[in-house]
């Protein structure tokens, strides 16, 4: 199996299991080793008494498309901490778009920063930090030589 492979099969995995993501209307847009990116329009319900998109949901997408930058290996990985600047206000109607690349991974320890785009503006950036735990998302098919 590819990395690509490997990388969109666990992001498969999660998807079928992350209610959260699905419920705020996300969508997976792409998978690679060490990356994704994941797309939400601002509804209603996620506007503050502001009128500005809540910056909650902001950092929600944000650690959604680093999870599934940072699961991407088929090593079951959570978040060790998480920090985000907010840069400018989001906006009903508006498409957030969370790209995710890993910046470092070493050992069971990695360092992902995620920027949130809307449209050409950035409006967020979030690093995220990650450990490795025990399992895998799925289990490997065998390959000829086994």
């Amino acid at each position: 199996m590819t990395p690509d492979e490997v990388a969109r099969r666990s992001a498969e995995a999660m998807w079928a299991g992350d209610a959260t993501s699905q419920g705020l209307g996300m969508e997976l847009v792409e998978v690679a080793p060490g990356r994704a990116r994941l797309r939400m329009t601002v509804r209603a319900d996620m506007v503050n008494g502001h009128a500005i998109g809540h910056g909650g949901l902001t950092f929600t997408l944000a650690d959604s498309a680093f999870a599934f930058a940072c699961n991407s290996y088929n090593r079951s990985t959570v978040a060790a901490g998480a920090e985000i600047s907010f840069l400018a206000p989001t906006r009903l109607g508006d498409v957030l778009v969370a790209d995710a690349v890993e910046r470092s991974r070493e050992g069971r320890d990695g360092v992902y920063d995620v920027t949130v785009r809307s449209a050409d503006a950035v409006v967020a950036q979030f690093v995220g930090r990650s450990k490795e735990i025990r399992g895998t998302l799925f289990s490997p098919e065998p390959t000829e030589e086994d």
